[in-house]
């Protein structure tokens, strides 16, 4: 290999590294600095969100709610120099995104989101990027999740049974035990079965945590009734105490802390 071909390909590979590296953000405040790394496969959230770093968009603005056990969440433009008891937090039609929500990024604490405007006035769940939102959360048991995917997936298991198994289906059933006819009744049971199996499968709505959202939930903590809701597009890294100490202050009737919490976001890598 000559020399103008070593040069090329080393070129190539820093050229690769750099291009795949995801963008870290750094959040200030008074309770110390929180360091996000931005998802690569959410690039429309990650793109507009930098594009608003670079204009200065989220300096100055606050963590204008804040939830103990939920979230803390700031970057709303009418929250700047807001007097106290103002209601603030409203958000940007100019600045909405599609949704990026993917299965594989859940609500763990730290997580970094966008928020957005509820499914009745915005079907297609596009986010405001013109604010964002960190998960706090909490610790949950093995015995709070179990209990979450039944509270949710049994009405939509029953409803599925009972379109299933309809009264002709339960009378033939019942008709073929009387007659001991075992093969058969077990051919229709096997078949009703299996059908409402499929269609239980095709449901909207259920829920069945993986491993890695049992391990979180259970360690980390996090708030997992806002999976599939809502964009996640980035994660902290380190600061996980100013999390905490914002997520721990008083707030007013709005959910406003009573000590503004004044933000300044840059790009760090």
């Amino acid at each position: 290999m000559n020399r103008y071909f070593i040069i090329l390909f080393i070129t190539l590979i820093f050229s690769l590294n750099g291009f795949s590296q995801s963008k870290t953000v750094q959040v200030s405040t008074r309770f110390g600095d929180m360091k996000f790394r931005l998802y690569d496969d959410t690039p429309k959230h990650r793109d507009a969100f930098l594009e608003l770093v670079k204009e200065d968009y989220f300096d100055g603005t606050l963590f204008y709610r804040v939830i103990q056990d939920f979230l803390i969440q700031g970057g709303s433009k009418s929250s700047k120099d807001a007097p106290p008891g103002k209601r603030i937090g409203y958000g940007d039609p100019d600045k909405t995104v599609d949704d990026e929500i993917l299965s594989h990024y859940f609500h763990k604490k730290g997580s970094l989101c966008a928020p957005r405007q509820p499914d009745e006035i915005n079907p297609f769940k596009q986010s405001d990027i013109s604010q964002f939102f960190i998960v706090k959360g909490r610790v949950h048991s093995a015995g709070e999740l179990d209990t979450m995917e039944i509270a949710v997936n049994r009405p939509i298991k029953n409803a599925v049974v009972k379109k299933i198994m309809t009264p002709a289906v339960r009378a033939e059933l019942k008709k073929l035990k009387e007659e001991k006819k075992v093969i058969e009744f077990r051919e229709l049971a096997e078949d009703v079965k299996d059908k409402i199996e499929t269609e239980y499968n095709l449901q909207p709505g259920t829920i069945e945590f993986s491993d890695d959202q049992r391990k979180a939930y259970t360690t980390v903590g996090g708030y997992p009734d806002l999976d599939g809701k809502y964009t996640i597009f980035g994660e902290c890294i380190s600061g996980f105490d100013a999390i905490d100490k914002i997520a721990a202050l008083k707030t007013d009737e709005n959910s406003r802390p009573f000590t503004d919490v004044k933000i300044t976001v840059s790009i760090i890598k």
